[in-house]
This record gives C-alpha cells, structure tokens and sequence, in this order.
C-alpha cells in the first residue's frame, strides 16, 4: 500500500464510482480497480459493495475511510512542517458560525497576517453541528462554535461569552404584551441547527408559548430587516446589535442569564499535537481573550 493507493481509495469512496474516480485520477478505470482489490486483499475485507450502478463504502471501508483522512492530512502538515522549517508558513482552514464570522473573523485576519504573513488563513461559516463534523472529518483545522463541547477526539479552548438579546419591532411596547397580544408568535431565525434559535425557542417555551411561526431567512441582515418590517421576533448576540445595527429601528430586550449567555470555544482535533501553524493561531487567540478578560476585570 502507497499513499497513492488510499488517493485512490478516497476518489471511489467521494464519487460512488470507479469510472468517475479514475477521471478524477487521471488514470484508467482498470487501475483503480486493481489498486481497489489490492486494498481488499491487504486489509482482508471488502472496502465497497458493488452493484452495477454505483459502488459504496462497506463497514470496513468506513473505518479505512476515516483513517485514510488522518493520513492524507499528516502527510500534507509533515510537508508544511518541513518546508516551513525556518519560517512559520501554511494554511489552516478556520470554522465558525455566521456572528463570529462578523464580528471577530476581519480583526483575526489582520492581527495574525502581521504576525504570520506566510500563513494562509482561510474561514468557513457554517451551523455548529456541521463545523464540528468538518474539524472531526479533517476538513478544517479548528472551529469557533458554540460550548460547551465534550466529544470523543477533539480538544476545546474557552475563549469568551457574549450576551444574547431579543430583537422585536421598535411598536413593541413590552414582550409580555407582545406574546399575549398575538394568537401565533412569529420568529425570524436560521435553519434546524442554528444555537440562536434553539435559545430563542427555549425563552418561548419558558414564556409559556408552544405555539409559534419561524420564518426562515439565511444572513443576520435578513434578521434585523425582517424584525424592523415587523415580521416576528428574534434572538442575536448584543455586540452585533451595537457594533452595526443602532440605527435601525428595532427595540432589544435583555435575555434572563442562563439563556441569554452563550460560550464560544475553539475546537480541534486531539488525536495528536497541533501543527505549529494552528498553534500560532489558538495563542493568539487566547492572548486575545485574556487582554479581553482584563479589560473588563
């Protein structure tokens, strides 16, 4: 078995296909094939289930799937490392959900391009449960998302809490009379998986309220235009409110302490150290966070 075997392997397993893996290989469906049974015969178990018109991962080939990735990805970073060796350099593929994206992701990006410039800082925004998927599964490095997070292979660095607000038209007189005013309470949130909405639904419940109607919408301007037309109600953090939005003509009421504060941690991978690139990258984020903390100590 080479490297290029589970390159191989990966392509199958990604397009379903032995004809589409060999494109994707530039090579002939023949050696995919072979290098396939080779596989097979080396770890002594069929890695895919044939049929004639796509092939899938067997039980086994998941398992070899999910190791292939941790060894795709040590060979990449061992290449870096080396490289690199006289000067820090690479790229680390960050996570985080779309209000870190806003907030804190433009100032990281200038803070760590002065200190590392040959490192390649690249973010994805995206649902909790997804980032942690793609950190699990090697497709990026690290994650900000909401905690707390205990799960089997990653480790987790507290870096700070916000506080969450509700948003409502700025007609609003209380929230009391809203919900009692309103036969079916409307909310304007994200998708399944988003943790404001999952507040904002918990604060509904303990209000009393069972019934409501989600609107669903996919930016934080979407939210604060839908909540100022008069649309529903919502649930964001208060810096993102008073770093871009005073002016708009929406009213905030605070969120009850257990609800209404959110933890964000840094999540990676603990099956082994990091890389010195994602090293740099968490002690300048946790050097942030304690100048953070002792600003407001």
């Amino acid at each position: 078995m080479n490297i290029n075997d589970l390159k191989i392997f990966e392509a199958v397993a990604t397009h379903s296909s032995f004809t589409k893996a060999a494109e994707a290989m530039f090579t002939v469906q023949s050696n995919v094939t072979a290098r396939i049974r080779s596989l097979e015969e080396e770890f002594g178990a069929p890695l895919f289930a044939r049929s004639p018109r796509k092939v899938s991962l067997t039980p086994a080939g998941d398992i070899l799937s999910h190791y292939a990735k941790q060894i795709a990805h040590l060979v990449e970073e061992a290449k870096t490392e080396i490289n690199s060796a006289d000067s820090l350099a690479g790229h680390l593929k960050i996570g985080c959900i779309e209000t870190t994206m806003v907030l804190k992701v433009p100032d990281i990006l200038n803070s760590f391009a002065e200190l590392h410039p040959r490192v390649e800082l690249e973010f994805k925004s995206a649902m909790r449960a997804e980032l942690i998927k793609d950190v699990l599964d090697h497709n990026l490095d690290a994650a900000f998302v909401p905690g707390p997070v205990s799960i089997a292979g990653l480790r987790s660095e507290p870096i700070s809490e916000e506080q969450l607000t509700i948003l409502a038209p700025a007609k609003t007189e209380t929230l009391a009379k809203l919900l009692t005013g309103n036969p079916l309470v409307k909310i304007v949130v994200f998708d399944q998986g988003c943790v404001f909405r999952a507040r904002l639904e918990s604060w509904l419940s303990a209000q009393g309220v069972m019934q409501y109607k989600p609107i669903v919408v996919n930016s934080i301007e979407a939210v604060i235009n839908f909540v100022e037309a008069g649309l529903g109600i919502s649930m964001l953090p208060a810096d993102i409110i008073k770093s871009y939005y005073l002016a708009k003509n929406i009213k905030t009421f605070p969120v009850g302490k257990e609800l209404g504060t959110m933890s964000t941690v840094l999540i990676s991978r603990s099956s082994a150290a990091p890389a010195r690139a994602l090293n740099a990258f968490i002690d300048l984020i946790q050097s942030r966070s304690e100048t953070v903390n002792a600003t407001l100590a």
